[in-house]
């Protein structure tokens, strides 16, 4: 959770500007910044949906970072979560059809089942 804190106070540009139109719940959906997924750190999510937003730089497309991502999002999907990630480039230049396409993947979602195991982890809990 340290980190997760650390991270929201030094977000790039893009995630700031989507944030503000996240924090706004639009289409009724919640979604939090920098959220703990055990062992990972979302950019953005909708758990309503398990729904993880990434914002990808220009950093993602070198070197070992597309299979570090591929990795990421293979446990992220173990875990239930369908991942979406937005160059942050589309961020700067369109966010209100980013925030569309997000709202677009939200509606897609369907309802999900209640885990066997209890109700999902309130605010501020790690998932496990």
């Amino acid at each position: 959770m340290k980190r997760a804190r650390k991270l929201r106070r030094a977000m790039s540009l893009p995630e700031v500007l989507l944030w503000q139109e996240l924090r706004k719940r639009p289409g009724g959906f919640k979604f939090r910044r920098q959220c703990p997924v055990a062992p990972y750190t979302l950019d953005f999510a909708c758990l309503e949906k398990r729904l993880a937003i990434e914002i990808d730089g220009e950093a993602h497309d070198r070197g070992d970072a597309p299979k570090r991502d591929a990795e990421r999002d293979r446990v992220l999907a173990a875990k239930g979560f369908s991942v979406l990630r937005i160059a942050a480039q589309d961020i700067l230049n369109d966010l209100e059809s980013v925030v569309n396409g997000i709202l677009a993947r939200c509606q897609a979602l369907g309802p999900l089942h209640r885990p066997a195991d209890g109700p999902p982890p309130r605010s501020g809990e790690d998932f496990e």
